[in-house]
């Protein structure tokens, strides 16, 4: 069941990076249910879109627009988000969620493994930011702008030193956009997800069932978010709902940042 309102996003455009699969997918989609007009969805392969597209003709609401792009490359970036306010007229809501990330020791990251995480979820986020504030500046109109972070980004985790310094940056650019961009009505806000059901989650984080009883010990609620639930935290954040929101990172992972302290649970 939808807590969002069927026309949250009556009338609006907004742009998905990362969006054919995935927590992106997921948004893309109820973006298309709660009435946006258009939304323009962007990833790396055009294999994505074919879901998104296929879901889109079954929602039979709003457009839906697909374009190839990879957020590391700065003038791609600006030149797709341009080409979608021209041609919807405008840009009411960007969501970076495209991201890389995968699991070694911090021993043996290579440079080029390094660079590749770090040029798509913090490079790629900031492009995104940036390409985004400068079409909602020159509208006069303002907008929002969602930025995917992760709780490690402050607690760090082992196996993910690449994707913990790209996503501490996240949270870094997301608090000093939110503080620049206020008076020209451009909201900057992040959510950081725990695990959570997703295309490929549990073969990342928990192949097996003994994996998954000892990832979700780590989690107070003792069960992972579903992909609904983080999506609607973004989308609530991006909508005309959250007005005076802005430089948050809201966490959505059942307490897990917080551990479970020292004493028995009740």
């Amino acid at each position: 069941m939808r807590s969002l309102r069927d026309d949250l996003f009556e009338g609006q455009v907004a742009m998905v990076t990362g969006g054919g699969t995935g927590l992106g997918f997921e948004v893309s989609r109820q973006l298309l249910q709660l009435g946006a007009k258009a939304v323009v969805v962007a990833s790396r392969s055009s294999e994505h879109h074919a879901r998104i597209l296929a879901e889109a003709e079954r929602i039979g609401r709003g457009r839906i627009d697909s374009v190839v792009l990879d957020v590391r490359e700065p003038d791609r970036v600006d030149e797709a988000v341009r080409a979608v306010a021209e041609r919807h007229g405008g840009l009411d809501v960007m969501i970076n969620n495209a991201a890389g990330n995968f699991v070694v020791p911090s021993l043996r990251v290579k440079p080029k493994a390094w660079r590749a995480v770090i040029d798509i979820a913090l490079s790629g986020t900031f492009y995104g930011c940036q390409a985004a504030g400068r079409v909602m500046a020159r509208s006069g109109n303002g907008g929002a702008i969602v930025n995917i972070a992760a709780t490690y980004a402050w607690t760090g985790m082992p196996g993910v030193v690449h994707s913990a310094a790209a996503k501490a940056g996240v949270v870094a650019v997301t608090r000093t956009l939110a503080v620049e961009w206020a008076p020209l009505r451009i909201r900057v806000n992040a959510v950081a997800p725990g695990p959570f059901h997703s295309d490929g989650a549990a073969q990342n984080l928990w192949p097996d069932e003994a994996a998954k009883e000892a990832l979700l010990r780590t989690i107070p609620t003792g069960a992972f978010a579903s992909v609904t639930e983080v999506a609607e935290s973004v989308l609530f954040l991006a909508s005309r709902a959250a007005p005076s929101m802005t430089g948050e990172v809201v966490v959505h992972d059942g307490g897990q940042w917080l551990g479970k302290g020292m004493g028995r649970r009740p």
